[in-house]
């Protein structure tokens, strides 16, 4: 925070706000209750809470915004001095997108699928700035450059579509940048990042905010992120805020026991224990009670707590905290106490991968008329790789590495380019989906990223779940209705979900959803693509436990791919380290996170950041975006900060083994490294 900044008028002001909306009895039932806040210019506020707590809410509103069907009961937002909700539209129209800036989670709502990436910036530079048309160009390659994006030119004349996910949120971030704010909304916006862009992502809005005085609002749940960014953390809990301090206070000590399990919830790089996810849920709206909103899932709730509402009182340190016993808070445990996820594995292999080489290139027409094979570098190369019955593999990697292509392809969703895929019981399996027995569809199960773009909205919980239950065992009846009950029980939904649709659940009930399908039919292999980047701490601790229990009683194998590398330690026996699709590194996990021994590896493990606020850690690679790999030599050549000369560029690296199958594949003798 910029010094004296406090002396001065906020930039952003919310008084006593309450915000709910009108049941069909006619009562009015508050979303955020009687909320403070004050952010000055210069300074970063991280808000932090449970789905549901309301700190999407309370960013919206700073905007003036209110989702459909809610309403502003009492309290005001402002912004610069003047109520957001006292101006015209056109008024707001003045300051949304320029002095007031929004980075939504979802990046794919916030841009325009007929316009290209440059058409879609130059227009925001020509609503809000005095950029002239050909000074504009060489902005928004500038903007591109900033948020780490290969190619400026060639991504400004790409349509959304035609880039991923990642991609897609680093323009919202150009976007939202691209007129200078005086404050910036962020709204969980490097969800779905890797570890290098996001450090890079979170530097540069760190140096904007102490360089350029811009303010900012950051919502997320990775407090890892609020850690690096934030000076203060504001946590809420069911609408209200009960706690706010300083970032290095609250991230370290916090004096509110729903703090604290909040830090429990999150794994950790340097501890393999499963997180220990927060018992109960939090109250619906309207449904706190008189006490303490916390009370039902709180340790050390008293009589007190449950007839008294507790006010949000200033601690010595300067504090604030809604509790009435915080001088006991300190009594409950920081860190994890779960249970270890590793386990002995069986020794038959359920799945082995050979030389597995998959390409996005297609033969042009020009070349296929005239019968030529021109020369491509696969996407992915060389991937051997052996699972055995009941292991779980972790695949990291950058984005564009390759970890979710190798799902697809062994899922069938794509055609390898060379290359065997073998389960066992079943020798080779055919490329595709369509071409596989039913038996071969059933052992392997993939669970995507985002379960709304799995589950069909028109069909009921329990016919989603029921769905593999009729087509790999022909279930019927009462019989196919109990293993639904058994399967929603197994993933701790109670049969009162069986008849709502996947609109009436929240993110995290979707994804247990997602996974109760997937163990429906009974797979030996379930490849899990990013489950849990979407959940909160909490429910991301309930997910990994769920998994890790349904594994020991199954015997079931996990490929497990993930951006958050301390969700990989927990729950993974082996690693795989994937740069440009190219294997850099694999061995069990305690090896490859005690000990990391490729030098890209280091980079990785390097850029994580985890709550225990401090500096950033040193950049251990050159910041080098890459389209594609190098045609020969090293596959990290260009960024190593340990390159060795030529033999990089000229010699694909050999293969080098250590102790307990740990290997890396480097020019470099291990002994150095």
């Amino acid at each position: 925070m910029m010094k004296g900044a406090e002396t001065n008028d906020p930039i952003i002001r919310v008084s006593e706000l309450s915000v709910g909306f009108t049941s069909r009895a006619g009562h009015t039932i508050p979303v955020l209750r009687d909320v403070d806040l004050a952010v000055f210019s210069g300074q970063s506020i991280g808000l932090v809470g449970e789905s549901g707590s309301g700190k999407s809410t309370l960013a919206l509103a700073m905007l003036g915004y209110m989702k459909r069907g809610l309403r502003l009961i009492r309290g005001e937002a402002r912004f610069a001095g003047s109520d957001m909700f006292a101006m015209t539209g056109r008024e707001l129209e003045a300051i949304r997108g320029g002095r007031l800036a929004l980075i939504p989670q979802n990046s794919g709502q916030s841009l325009t699928p007929s316009l290209r990436v440059g058409a879609q910036l130059s227009e925001a530079l020509e609503l809000h700035t005095a950029l002239a048309e050909s000074e504009r160009e060489a902005r928004i390659v500038r903007l591109l450059e900033q948020v780490r994006l290969p190619d400026p030119a060639e991504i400004a004349r790409r349509y959304p579509h035609e880039l991923s996910g990642g991609q897609q949120q680093r323009v919202a971030i150009a976007m939202a940048l691209a007129a200078e704010p005086e404050a910036l909304i962020l709204d969980e916006p490097t969800t779905g990042l890797d570890v290098t862009t996001q450090a890079h992502i979170l530097e540069l809005l760190r140096d904007l905010a102490s360089k350029a005085g811009m303010a900012m609002v950051y919502v997320s749940h990775d407090l890892g992120a609020i850690a690096r960014v934030c000076d203060r953390v504001v946590v809420m809990y069911a609408g209200e805020v009960v706690l706010e301090g300083w970032a290095r206070e609250v991230l370290r000590d916090p004096a509110h026991p729903y703090a604290r399990g909040l830090l429990a919830s999150i794994p950790k790089l340097k501890d393999p224990r499963l997180p220990t996810a927060l018992e109960g849920r939090p109250p619906a709206p309207g449904q706190a009670g008189r006490g303490c909103a916390f009370v039902a899932r709180c340790a050390i709730a008293a009589d007190k707590c449950r007839i008294t509402r507790p006010e949000l009182v200033l601690l010595p340190s300067g504090a604030r905290v809604r509790c009435h016993f915080p001088e006991r808070v300190g009594d409950l445990p920081l860190c994890s106490t779960g249970a270890y996820a590793v386990r002995e594995m069986a020794q038959d292999v359920i799945l082995s991968l050979g030389d597995l080489s998959i390409t996005y290139a297609r033969t042009g027409l020009l070349d296929q008329v005239l019968g030529r094979k021109p020369v491509m570098t696969p996407t992915v190369e060389g991937i051997s790789i052996e699972l055995a019955r009941g292991e779980t593999l972790g695949l990291v990697g950058e984005s564009g590495s390759g970890k979710s292509t190798i799902l697809k392809t062994v899922a069938g969703l794509m055609k390898p380019a060379g290359g065997r895929i073998e389960l066992a019981g079943s020798g080779p399996l055919p490329p595709l989906v369509e071409n596989r027995r039913p038996d071969q569809l059933r052992r392997i199960q993939l669970i995507f990223q985002n379960p709304d773009e799995s589950l069909n909205p028109r069909q009921t919980i329990a016919e989603i779940i029921a769905q593999p239950l009729k087509l790999y065992f022909g279930m019927a009846g009462e019989a196919l209705r109990q293993r639904t009950e058994e399967l929603l029980e197994s993933v701790r939904l109670g049969v009162h979900y069986m008849e709502r649709l996947p609109s009436q659940l929240s993110g995290g009930e979707k994804q247990r959803v997602a996974i109760a399908r997937a163990f429906a039919a009974q797979p030996d292999l379930v490849l899990c693509d990013e489950v849990t980047s979407a959940l909160d701490v909490s429910v991301q601790a309930a997910v990994l436990d769920l998994l890790d229990r349904l594994r020991r009683n199954r015997n079931t194998t996990y490929v497990f791919v993930s951006h958050d590398l301390a969700v990989v330690r927990a729950l993974s026996d082996r690693v795989a380290v994937l740069y440009q699709g190219r294997l850099c590194e694999i061995g069990p996990a305690a090896a490859v996170y005690s000990a990391p021994s490729h030098p890209y590896t280091q980079v990785l493990l390097g850029a994580v950041l985890e709550p225990g606020p401090g500096p950033a850690p040193p950049q251990a690679a050159a910041d080098v975006v890459e389209l594609s790999p190098p045609a020969t030599g090293c596959a990290f050549q260009r960024r190593c900060p340990k390159r060795i000369g030529p033999l990089c560029d000229s010699d694909a690296p050999p293969w080098r083994s250590g102790a307990d199958g740990h290997s890396i594949r480097c020019h470099i003798p291990w002994q150095e490294l």
